[in-house]
């Protein structure tokens, strides 16, 4: 595995040091949380700790329910949600569709942006709803415009919930009811994750742990973990890594110019997520060149990259089928370095001439 290329980050990011020391120091407060007793008294003291940070990092003026990932905050943020409307994007994580199969689905304007005139016909038209919409699209990078949405959802008395597991550490978080992390994504344990909830009462409550919205022991060492990840996402990353930005716009160069495609739809999108088509050979091909190549890249999102199938987001974008089949996508993370994105564009070239 060495001097190998991971250019996979959406699908999970390696562990931060600064992640896998607080882990550690959690690993040796083995106590439960929710237990009265001296032990469990201080395991429960670095828990609330670590919830205060995530929100503080985070600006989050709100309440944190610790969960154990993405997909569980997103179905209790829509399956306990107060109003039983449930309304979702057509691109959102499948982790979406499971948790609310019978959901209304929202419409694209001219670009693969939620309209914001078709989302406010549609709740003006029935009972108060939550509205699922991702941030970043984990399959192309495609950033919606949340400032767009919040103020409608609250002029119908509806509930936004922003899935913000490719933007959390990375961009600025929305306006938003609720928003959805996922430490794994940003260089944080897996198994931890956090649905943030402006007010408790936005919610029905399940008895258990963390206040009475999840059930099952709290994950001190992930919590912590979580955190301190967290805090280590640093400004001047975001800015530019080492020139990582200069080296995307290289590459974009290089794609359009050897008859590839950026697929984006025209949207504004996040550095951190591309979808590249290339032609004349199909995704599944280039995913087992590239790894022989030493660079691991994904064929979508990780949850139905195995599938073989055309991707979903990709066909409810309107991508014509034989670009969709040949799209793969390349993710960045906290470690990943200009030189890594420059090498990924020689071997792209290489297999686009080939």
């Amino acid at each position: 595995m060495a001097n190998r290329i991971y250019l996979d980050h959406a699908a999970t990011s390696p562990l931060r040091p600064e992640a896998r020391k607080a882990m550690e120091e959690g690993f040796a407060l083995w106590a439960n949380p929710s237990s009265p007793h001296a032990e469990g008294r201080k395991a429960r003291s670095l828990l609330e700790d670590a919830r205060e940070r995530v929100k503080a990092t985070l600006g989050w003026q709100g309440e944190v329910i610790f969960t154990s990932g993405a997909s569980e905050a997103l179905a209790i943020g829509l399956q306990r949600a107060k109003p039983s409307r449930q309304i979702i994007s057509p691109i959102e994580h499948d982790a979406v569709g499971r948790a609310a199969p019978s959901a209304e689905i929202l419409k694209f304007g001219a670009i693969p942006l939620i309209d914001p005139d078709y989302l406010g016909g549609l709740l003006s038209k029935g009972s108060e709803a939550v509205v699922a919409i991702q941030a970043v699209n984990s399959e192309t990078g495609v950033i919606q415009p949340m400032f767009d949405y919040y103020p409608i959802t609250q002029m119908h008395g509806s509930l936004l919930l922003c899935d913000c597991s490719q933007n959390a550490g990375k961009h600025e978080m929305p306006d938003c009811d609720m928003a959805v992390v996922s430490a794994h994504k940003l260089g944080g344990p897996i198994g931890i994750g956090a649905l943030l909830v402006k007010d408790f009462a936005m919610l029905e409550p399940s008895g258990g742990h963390e206040r009475g919205y999840r059930q099952g022991t709290e994950n001190l060492p992930g919590a912590l973990g979580f955190a301190a990840a967290l805090e280590a996402c640093s400004p001047a990353y975001l800015e530019d890594s080492e020139g990582v930005g200069d080296a995307l716009i290289d590459l974009a160069d290089a794609v359009w110019n050897s008859g590839g495609a950026i697929v984006d739809g025209n949207g504004m999108t996040s550095m951190f997520i591309r979808a590249i088509a290339m032609p004349k050979m199909s995704a599944t091909a280039q995913v087992m060149r590239f790894d022989m190549a030493g660079i691991a890249v994904s064929q979508g999102s990780a949850c139905s990259s195995g599938t073989m199938k055309t991707s979903r987001v990709l066909e409810a974008m309107q991508v014509e089928p034989e670009v969709a089949a040949n799209t793969i996508r390349v993710s960045l993370g906290w470690n990943t370095t200009r030189e890594e994105v420059e090498r990924f564009c020689e071997v792209w070239l290489e297999l686009a001439k080939a």
